[in-house]
């Protein structure tokens, strides 16, 4: 039997102030051809997964915490027990907005890695409006930060 135990796995941290474990894929354990899945925790006060897109179509379950979910020209709060539907290669970000930290998990398929992650941390994200479709009015700002050495 192979299990991912997020009480043990360190994660890693990405310059928009999150925190990501894998639990499908990636650095996790478990591994399968179809899916991918993670667990996010996002700094209270504007922790962020910034504006990005990919192929595969995926689902943010927010468990915890406020956030703003930006998802093409749309933009949404959702809350505990909210889950969103992201069709592959529409433009997304998911912002904390609330005082405390917020977790989501996130699942898509088929499985493999997500380009945004490397480009965040080399920071070389697409910028909203510059090299990416623009975020939707009233939006948290995309998290472009470049990696703190």
């Amino acid at each position: 039997m192979t299990i991912t135990d997020l009480n043990t796995q360190a994660g890693r941290r990405y310059p928009a102030r999150r925190l990501t474990q894998n639990i499908v894929g990636g650095a996790a354990p478990i591994q399968a051809t179809n899916f991918s899945a993670g667990y996010i925790t996002l700094d209270p006060d504007g922790g962020q997964t910034p504006w990005h897109n990919q192929e595969q179509e995926e689902v943010y379950m927010v468990l915890e915490g406020t956030v703003e979910i930006c998802l093409g020209e749309e933009r949404q709060v959702l809350t505990q027990g909210q889950a969103v539907y992201i069709p592959p290669t529409v433009f997304h970000q998911i912002t904390n907005i609330g005082k405390s930290y917020a977790r989501f998990i996130y699942i898509y398929g088929p499985s493999g890695d997500v380009a945004h992650w490397r480009q965040e941390l080399d920071g070389t994200l697409p910028k909203a409006g510059v090299e990416a479709p623009p975020l939707p009015a009233g939006a948290a700002p995309q998290c472009t930060d470049k990696p703190q050495n």
